[in-house]
């Protein structure tokens, strides 16, 4: 059952199985109260650089955190396109699932990146190194998806040999 998956098929199903929980926790918790699961550990940098740095009104914080729950929660639908096209046993060996994890890789790099750096701004340290593990965690898996390759299909010239055919002979044309 397991004979035909890659390294990086195993290495994104991983790192889906973390992402999808928990950023989504965190996307319901900022659409069901803006302010308040903006100022929780997951957004607390972001919540804290916004309003000291950027000087945001309250419309304008519930609005950015809006964005913030919409961009995690776009992560977790490519991680779960991944997921399911990763099921599909030909996709799988074709490595026709790679395009949504590199997707969901890219945007999540990107929004724990710019978290990581306004954690760093504000001076929150258990932000910081929340953030900077899924950065890592992230990256390793955009790594691992660039660095190996799907294995690639048989071609017309070199068929693989039939167990019962027999030997074509000269004469027997």
């Amino acid at each position: 059952m397991f004979r035909n998956w890659r390294i990086g098929s195993v290495n994104g199903a991983l790192v889906a199985a973390y992402f999808i929980p928990a950023w989504s926790l965190v996307a319901f918790n900022i659409m069901v109260a803006p302010v308040h699961g903006l100022y929780e550990r997951p957004s607390v940098a972001v919540a804290l650089f916004l309003s000291d740095h950027l000087q945001m009104a309250g419309m304008d914080t519930v609005r950015a955190a809006w964005l913030l729950a919409l961009g995690r929660l776009t992560v977790v639908a490519f991680f779960a396109i991944y997921l399911a096209l990763l099921a599909i046993p030909r996709t799988r060996k074709s490595g026709g699932s790679d395009e949504a994890l590199g997707i969901a890789l890219a945007i999540g790099s990107l929004i724990s990146f710019a978290s990581m750096v306004m954690a760093s701004k504000v001076g929150e340290m258990a932000a910081l190194r929340l953030h900077a593990t899924e950065l890592l965690l992230l990256l390793g898996a955009a790594i691992v998806l660039v660095i190996e390759r799907p294995e690639a299909p048989r071609t017309a010239e070199a068929p693989a040999p039939l167990a019962l055919e027999q030997p074509e002979l000269l004469h027997n044309r």
